[in-house]
């Protein structure tokens, strides 16, 4: 059985995520109606994953979140509203050790929960199964309990290290000579950090990016990895042009594809396709860059997320003369995507999280 912990201020909310549960079969469920409760039931219930909503009165979710993350670790899936506000503190949870998100409800909720029953399943049984860091937030867990209380131990860890980079150099205006593209879902945004924290302002190649999420989480995405890497890190919601030391979060609810203008090479937004189950889908990114660009000069990285995207597109891409990385089961929160893309024969690396970075200099010129 997976022991959840179901944390809302809605009555209302939190019953109707226990029947959607209820009817699983494999879940015991304990419930929280404020991040003070949250907290003695995760001590008392010791769930394997919890359901933390964003908005609640007294401890609210991210007070809530940093204290189960400093006093015992546990995969947590946010429950978010799909507005600006909303999107700046998931994105903020996710950095702080969340795994995922789902988006809260609106209007008829008892209606919405049919549709959106499940996807929560899913991204719920997946976060449950998740692996989560031995030194995530270590530093922070050691100072709370030296100082003998949790609560008192605040992060600022993003804001004071994107206030310390230096200014990032513009970046080149050459040609393109290779593209790289990564594809990525649950557990996403932190590897984008670390992967794109580590490359140089002059990278020579452009980077494009399918992070499944949400039209209106991308746009923040963008902006917060902007600030914490040197490249120039921009949401591709209208046709761009291709250029090195540039990274091009690809526009949610939507796909994202290369094109070939007049002026050379282009990433754009286009509607989402039927046929792909996540979007933006990694699959047709890839298949886009292969009828456009030489294999050999793309590189393609996969890491964390669940399901199989873009799997059979870097493995075709890799038997065709193009080189892949994935990152390794050891880091991957999820080792779906990856996993996936190693067990096809497709991956010409296999790296942990901190060393795809190397990988991806060592194999673009």
């Amino acid at each position: 059985m997976i022991r959840l912990l179901v944390v809302d201020d809605s009555a209302l909310m939190r019953k109707l995520l226990g029947g959607v549960f209820a009817q699983e079969g494999d879940f015991e469920v304990a419930f929280a109606r404020d991040g003070d409760q949250a907290l003695a039931e995760h001590a008392r219930f010791r769930p394997d994953v919890i359901t933390l909503d964003v908005n609640m009165p007294g401890l609210d979710g991210l007070a809530c979140l940093d204290r189960i993350m400093l006093d015992r670790p546990t995969p947590v899936v946010m429950v978010s509203s799909l507005t600006a506000d909303g999107a700046e503190v998931t994105l903020d949870a996710l950095d702080r050790g969340a795994i995922d998100f789902v988006a809260k409800p609106g209007g008829a909720i008892s209606l919405e929960i049919d549709r959106l029953g499940p996807l929560i399943v899913e991204k719920v049984r997946s976060a449950a199964g998740a692996r989560l860091r031995p030194t995530l937030r270590l530093a922070e867990r050691i100072r709370a309990k030296s100082n003998g209380s949790a609560g008192s131990a605040t992060r600022t860890w993003a804001s004071s290290r994107a206030a310390s980079l230096e200014e990032p150099t513009a970046p080149s205006k050459g040609p393109v000579d290779g593209i790289v593209l990564v594809g990525t879902s649950t557990g996403g945004p932190p590897a984008l950090d670390a992967l794109l924290s580590r490359l140089p302002a002059d990278f020579p190649w452009p980077v494009v990016i399918a992070q499944h999420m949400p039209g209106s989480f991308t746009g923040p995405l963008a902006r917060r990895l902007d600030g914490l890497c040197a490249l120039r890190v921009h949401e591709a919601s209208r046709p761009m042009p291709l250029a090195p030391g540039n990274v091009y979060v690809g526009k949610g609810d939507a796909d994202v594809m290369l094109a070939r203008r007049p002026s050379g090479l282009v990433v754009q937004p286009v509607p989402a396709h039927a046929d792909y189950l996540w979007h933006p889908s990694v699959d047709r990114l890839v298949a886009s860059a292969l009828e456009l660009v030489e294999p050999s000069r793309l590189v393609g990285v996969l890491m964390t997320g669940m399901g199989r995207d873009g799997a059979s597109t870097m493995a075709a891409m890799r038997v065709r003369g193009g080189r892949t990385i994935a990152e390794s089961e050891e880091t991957a929160v999820v080792w779906g995507m990856p996993g996936e893309l190693v067990r096809a024969g497709g991956a010409s690396v296999v790296a942990p999280l901190e060393a795809i970075a190397d990988a991806l200099l060592d194999m673009v010129p």
